[in-house]
């Protein structure tokens, strides 16, 4: 039992850590940030989170359990994030904010989209610790450096629409934790349903996207449409690649 929740707690701390750290963008961040910056630095997070869904996610959940599963998976993760952003659009804390609604909606999106995909991360983790203690510390260390630019994904549009700087940071801890409830129940069930996996990395995939193309680019356009951005997006792809090879 000791063992199960020491396996628990490495997936708890690697999960708040990672997107902590990217978290701690909103201290360093400031309302008056030009719109040129802020524009790109939105696109690179776009860039890392689509080279992470479309190079890592998606394909092993096709490895592990097809097509067919793995797209059942992304398909429900769209129509519910999707049913999410509608109820976000009703909430007071979007429409009272100060700062830039449609931001700060993409935050909480991106949040969602994150803890959605922290679950079967840490069921991979939990799993893999109980296959060999190796394994377990390379998904370890590898999950750890990508929570780090999707903290920054979450943390950024959260303090430019209005969100304290304390309250983005926490939050983007919070969306970690779901990493350490995943482990633990991987390293109770040992060789978990791999459908179930699949599905659920499908589904975060999905969501993942839905967030990327649907709020995070076309805002990035809104608020400045020139060449610039769109280069930070090639360059967030290319850096999301050289992570996924990591693992």
């Amino acid at each position: 039992m000791g063992y199960i929740l020491k396996i628990a707690a490495i997936g708890l701390i690697s999960g708040i850590t990672g997107t902590g750290i990217g978290g701690l963008i909103a201290f360093f961040v400031d309302k008056n940030i030009s719109n040129r910056l802020l524009s790109t630095i939105l696109e690179f997070s776009a860039g890392l989170m689509t080279s992470v869904v479309c190079f890592e996610l998606i394909p092993e959940a096709v490895k592990i359990a097809g097509l067919n599963l793995t797209i059942i998976g992304v398909i429900s993760g769209i129509l519910i994030i999707i049913f999410i952003e509608d109820f976000i659009k009703q909430l007071d804390i979007v429409k009272n904010t100060k700062g830039n609604s449609n931001l700060l909606r993409a935050g909480i999106l991106v949040s969602i989209g994150l803890a959605l995909h922290n679950l079967p991360e840490g069921f991979a983790v939990g799993s893999g610790f109980e296959a060999s203690v190796s394994l377990g510390v390379t998904l370890t260390i590898v999950i750890f450096i990508h929570d780090v630019p999707e903290g920054i994904a979450m943390a950024l549009p959260m303090k430019l629409g209005g969100f304290s700087a304390v309250k983005a940071f926490l939050l983007t801890i919070l969306s970690g934790v779901p990493m350490g409830l995943g482990a633990l129940i991987g390293a109770v069930l040992g060789h978990i349903s791999q459908q179930f996996i699949a599905v659920c990395l499908g589904f975060a995939g999905g969501a993942m996207l839905y967030v990327i193309f649907a709020e995070l680019i076309p805002e990035s356009k809104r608020i400045y449409p020139g060449r610039m951005s769109s280069m930070g997006n090639i360059l967030g792809i290319v850096c999301g690649i050289i992570v996924t090879m990591l693992n």
